[in-house]
């Protein structure tokens, strides 16, 4: 099992570097290409420090490259040498220490939205998110289905029809998330029987949105066989804020909560993405709350 943790390094401390469209109006590519750079710098820096602390699992910031999926942006940063120097280094130590790299495009990338141009943004958003990945040596796309529109049932159809025009590279690296208020993980995994999406099984939000027409173990061991033949299940797990159902997340994880959920994946080897305000020092902290546990006494 390995743990990760999404985007910023609070140990180091990591700063990812952006600009307003404006500045980029004003300066050009030049000015986008100073701050990519200074951004994958970031990430292989974030990397260095995970292997140094046996972190071997972590998210990419959607925020590399700025603007990347804009029009504005006419640089074709993906063949640019001095980006390609930098990514080499990136995908080099992945390769060599197993890391384990993904993305998750934000809640604007909608790619069941009724609006034509809304797809059309969501489409572009993951072709840049492709070939983020591409670059690094990563392998997982998360996404979460989008909204209802009214009707749930025609919003997973809408998901389906548009999933089935994209790019077989995305195709290749998307995976599909339950979340918090719309689409439970049976939901999910309707889509996913007719897409053949891997399910990414979020505890949390599945406490906060449930899907009851099976035992959790139940939606878990059928999310854990839509990964047959592509790789280790990727999972996530937060805490409430307030409250076990409060979809706002917390600085750390509750013991509690993960031993909860460890109890339904005791028997499977997976990969949970921690996903707490407090990012690698709750990784950390999480990591020294699991020794102390007595597990011949539980």
């Amino acid at each position: 099992m390995r743990f990760g943790y999404a985007c910023i390094n609070l140990s180091l401390p990591s700063k990812l570097k952006t600009c307003r469209l404006g500045t980029v109006e004003k300066e050009g590519m030049k000015k986008v290409k100073e701050l990519t750079i200074s951004n994958f710098k970031e990430v292989l820096a974030i990397l260095q420090w995970n292997k140094a602390h046996d972190i071997l699992f972590y998210r990419v910031s959607s925020d590399i490259v700025p603007f990347g999926s804009h029009p504005i942006l006419d640089w074709k940063w993906w063949e640019d040498e001095d980006v390609l120097q930098i990514t080499n280094e990136i995908k080099s130590l992945k390769t060599k220490e197993n890391m384990r790299l993904s993305v998750h495009p934000g809640q604007y990338t909608v790619l069941n939205s009724p609006r034509k141009e809304v797809v059309t943004n969501a489409i572009l958003d993951l072709e840049y998110h492709n070939r983020l990945l591409e670059l690094v040596g990563g392998t997982d796309m998360i996404l979460h289905v989008g909204g209802a529109y009214g009707d749930k049932e025609k919003a997973k159809t809408r998901f389906i029809a548009e999933y089935d025009q994209l790019s077989e590279a995305v195709k290749q690296k998307l995976r599909l998330e339950n979340d918090d208020k719309v689409f439970t993980v049976a939901d999910v995994l309707d889509i996913s029987a007719k897409t053949k999406v891997p399910v990414c099984f979020d505890i949390h939000h599945h406490n906060c949105n449930e899907a009851k027409e099976k035992e959790t173990k139940a939606y878990i061991q059928d999310v854990l066989h839509t990964w047959e033949g592509i790789g280790t299940p990727k999972c996530h797990i937060s805490s409430g804020r307030e409250h076990k159902k409060d979809t706002a997340h917390h600085d750390y994880i509750f013991l509690d909560d993960y031993l909860a959920f460890a109890h339904y994946i005791s028997d499977y080897e997976v990969d949970i993405m921690i996903e707490a305000k407090q990012k690698d020092k709750a990784l950390l902290q999480l990591r020294k709350d699991i020794q102390n546990v007595n597990f011949t006494e539980m």
